[in-house]
């Protein structure tokens, strides 16, 4: 369930100036605080994501990521230790060791 925050448009109560609610998609906002009553609006809030930017992250986590290069051509650029750098359609050798990385 996503946290929205809301902001007391007059005076703050216990729960702050601004303080935040766990709701459901289809709950209809706020209009009042659930503490002092008082008048309330939804704010506009930065979300923060951590997304791994280099392929050297990419594999630190356990992920493959290949490039396509030409038809039936992708370059592991994930690459691991004993793995080829290329994978070709039709040559199962050259598919990267998913072993190494999936596990239950």
């Amino acid at each position: 369930m996503p946290i929205y925050e809301y902001e007391h448009l007059t005076q703050s109560c216990t729960a702050g100036q601004v303080f935040e609610v766990k709701q459901s998609l289809e709950e209809e906002p706020l209009q009042h605080c659930p503490h002092c009553q008082g008048a309330v609006r939804k704010k506009i809030s930065r979300i923060g994501l951590s997304i791994p930017k280099t392929s050297t992250e990419l594999r630190d986590l356990g992920f493959t990521k290949l490039v396509k290069r030409d038809d039936g051509v992708y370059e592991n650029v994930t690459q691991r230790e004993g793995e080829s750098r290329y994978m070709v359609r039709g040559k199962p050798e050259t598919l990267p060791d998913f072993s190494k990385t999936l596990s239950d």
